[in-house]
């Protein structure tokens, strides 16, 4: 039973190894052809003489990626070599050293430097790959806007296909080189590759068949080789008309570094924001492309990990002279279609690649261009229908906007200018997204929302009453300069609507952060509610927010921070229901008053109607000298001094007021300016009676208005014989 056991686990292995065996040789058809794109694609211009070396440093890399990968991803079946985009920007970046090498000195070497420079981008994209990954920042990437990474990603996608057609016809694409394309060869080639890019599309694009490529790549060398024997054109013929690849000298691997003392490390210095650039894109392409087979084979991976190990990957891959790379979905995918399911699969592309050191010069002369062309044109054609038309459905108008002006100007000018305005406009896109967003998540009053303490009837009935005192708002997210700003209209625009409110609360529960130009909108708002007599209550306030508006100076004392909503409102009602009460009270002793003057309570309603009334603090100026007189004032509690300008323009009291009394009833009756200042000794509540009620009083009801005549008379009739009692005193 153990032997047959035994032998059954050894079947199953054996299974096992010749699916990851033949799922890795169906995805090295894959890395072949890429790699011999990517080869030609980063290798032109002035490079063009070194395509072998270019040969040997890609399927190099391709070899120790694969391999790095296969030893240590979380996604055992992975498929690693250099992808589409990150070899769109390791060409970028080569261009621009040999461009500013040339520039510096033309009799320069080309060759060594160059290798050089790749090998150093790719150890430093390994080196912060691995930094992400082991600080757990690589997540951050995920964070950035999505039109500026579909921004960089579309770009390459155009850079490919420049790239593709500097590759089949020999020209770059500009408006300076149009007459180059005006013959009928570069015209021919440029239909066959494009005939070549439609049928990769048609035929293995929608349906994504795991032999579909390879297959349609193998009919195009072919038919291509047969459409050159119909039409009588040998080999050595097709490759003097640049119909089909000149193969290149044996392939010799150069590890460039014995080359280091002569390199120009200024130049080097001059591409720091392409390397970011390409350090980005791979960064990017790591997570998005291990994202990709996460969902397409319904296996979870570890981002860190895949982080690391990617890293590492390329970080190995420059020492040996090669160029970056990540973990491709569609190597991925045909691995994982053909029944791989271990590292064998990586382990066997990675030997493949290797094989390819030797055999690739010989089969590149064998491929017409239009072929490797085609495949370029569909990689960077695909790339950007992934990029601007899937993505227009997943963006709004102007995210989509500025994907495509990032696309623009990458294109146009360059990464460099690319970076910048495109995370501008994503910092730009964020503000205006975010200040969309509503700061205010609901709004309340005291008549509807009320704390749990249990109240008395007459308590309940006050807080019924008068609830709308107090108004409270519950606010989220983070607040800026334009969440901010449209708060502090709506709170202007809520005291206008409620002009009953004396208390004003903000819940920051929800609150994920402020900054300072928020802080400056909260002083407006401090501003408005002061102008109105309005105190302001704050909510679980966090102490960072705390500290933003303690420094702007906005928490002074009368800013009442409570730890709870609860506890909040329970204050503010019990404010109320002591100011009502004692308004309560208040009116009841103006009654009382009023009554024992005009005799009824009747008459005493009335009179209370037609006043207003009046709280002045201690030193406030009631009624100035030499004003109109055009009212009169009931002292219900407090007192005022009746003032007359003294020596060096002092006032000086002659005379002083308590409760129960009035002053300026004279004039009222007789409309004489005001003979002197009236101020506020103490804190007081007057009753105005304005000259326009009181003759409204005359009209509508002249029996109230003969009781107050009459009143008047009495008042003054008692103040002159206090006068006249004063004069006798002095008199002796």
């Amino acid at each position: 039973m153990a032997r047959r056991f035994r032998s059954f686990i050894a079947g199953v292995k054996a299974d096992s190894a010749i699916s990851d065996v033949f799922g890795g040789t169906a995805a090295s058809v894959l890395t072949i052809a890429f790699g011999l794109s990517y080869s030609l694609l980063i290798f032109s211009g002035p490079l063009a003489p070194y395509l072998a070396y270019g040969v040997a440093a890609t399927f190099v890399s391709s070899a120790v990626l694969a391999a790095v990968i296969a030893l240590g991803s979380s996604v055992p079946f992975g498929i690693a070599a250099p992808d589409s985009s990150t070899a769109a920007m390791t060409g970028i970046l080569a261009a621009a050293f040999v461009e500013r090498l040339m520039a510096a000195s033309p009799s320069a070497p080309l060759l060594p430097p160059t290798l050089i420079t790749l090998s150093l981008a790719s150890l430093v994209t390994g080196l912060v790959m691995c930094g992400f990954g082991v600080t757990r920042m690589g997540r951050a990437i995920r964070y950035v806007p999505y039109p500026v990474v579909g921004g960089f990603l579309g770009a390459t996608g155009c850079l490919i296909l420049l790239g593709a057609v500097k590759v089949i016809t020999g020209h770059r694409l500009q408006f300076a080189t149009l007459g180059e394309f005006a013959n009928a060869t570069a015209l021919l080639e440029l239909g066959a590759a494009g005939i070549m890019a439609l049928v990769l599309y048609l035929a293995w694009h929608r349906s994504r068949s795991p032999v579909g490529l390879p297959l349609i790549l193998v009919a195009g060398v072919v038919l291509g080789h047969i459409g050159f024997r119909i039409a009588g054109v040998s080999p050595a013929e097709a490759q003097a008309a640049g119909w089909v690849f000149a193969p290149p000298p044996q392939i010799t691997l150069m590890l460039p570094w014995a080359e280091i003392g002569d390199y120009p490390w200024r130049i080097f210095a001059d591409l720091s924001a392409d390397l970011v650039a390409v350090v980005f894109v791979t960064a990017s392409s790591t997570l998005f492309n291990t994202a990709g087979i996460e969902v397409a084979t319904q296996r979870d991976a570890d981002l860190e990990r895949e982080l690391n190990v990617t890293g590492l990957g390329n970080m190995l891959a420059g020492a040996v002279g090669g160029y970056t790379g990540c973990v491709s979905v569609s190597r991925t995918i045909l691995s994982f279609s053909t029944g791989a399911r271990g590292r064998l699969a990586g382990l066997t592309a990675a030997a493949i690649a290797l094989l390819m050191l030797a055999e690739a010069p010989s089969l590149l002369g064998l491929i017409p261009k239009f072929v490797l062309g085609g495949l370029l044109i569909y990689l960077g054609a695909d790339q950007l229908h992934r990029w601007i038309v899937e993505s227009r459905k997943r963006l709004s108008a102007t995210e989509y906007l500025s994907l495509l002006a990032i696309i623009v100007i990458i294109v146009q000018w360059g990464f460099v200018p690319g970076v910048l305005i495109g995370v501008i406009i994503g910092c730009a896109t964020f503000a205006l997204s975010a200040s969309r967003v509503d700061s205010i998540k609901f709004h309340f009053d005291g008549s509807e929302y009320r704390s749990s303490l249990d109240r008395s009837r007459d308590d309940q009935a006050v807080l019924s009453a008068h609830g709308g005192a107090i108004q409270g708002l519950n606010l989220q997210s983070y607040l800026f300069f334009g969440s901010a700003n449209r708060l502090s209209q709506h709170v202007k625009a809520l005291l206008q609507r409620h002009p009953e409110c004396r208390y004003l609360l903000f819940d920051f529960k929800l609150v994920t952060g402020i900054d300072s130009s928020a802080a400056h909108s909260f002083t407006q708002i401090k501003r408005a509610a002061d102008e109105r007599g309005v105190r302001l209550v704050l909510v679980h306030l966090a102490a960072s927010t705390e500290k933003v508006l303690r420094s702007s100076g906005f928490l002074s004392g009368d800013v009442h921070v409570v730890p709870e909503l609860d506890h909040a409102l329970e204050w503010c009602e019990n404010e109320i229901i002591a100011r009502h009460r004692g308004q309560t009270e208040e009116q009841a002793d103006l009654r009382d008053w009023f009554t024992q003057m005009l005799g009824n309570e009747h008459d005493a309603e009335e009179l209370m109607h037609r006043c207003e009334r009046l709280e002045v603090a201690e030193g406030d100026v009631v009624v100035s000298a030499g004003a109109a007189a055009d009212s009169m004032h009931f002292i219900l509690d407090g007192r005022v001094g009746v003032m007359i300008p003294g020596e060096r323009g002092r006032l000086t009291r002659v005379r002083s007021l308590g409760r129960y009394t009035t002053i300026g009833e004279m004039g009222l009756v007789s409309g004489a300016p005001r003979s002197a200042t009236i101020q506020a000794e103490v804190a007081s509540v007057l009753y105005v009676l304005s000259t326009p009620h009181f003759e409204a009083i005359k009209t509508e009801q002249p029996q109230l208005s003969q009781k107050l005549l009459t009143y008047f008379m009495s008042v003054m009739a008692e103040r002159l014989t206090f006068a006249n009692r004063m004069i006798a005193v002095l008199r002796r």
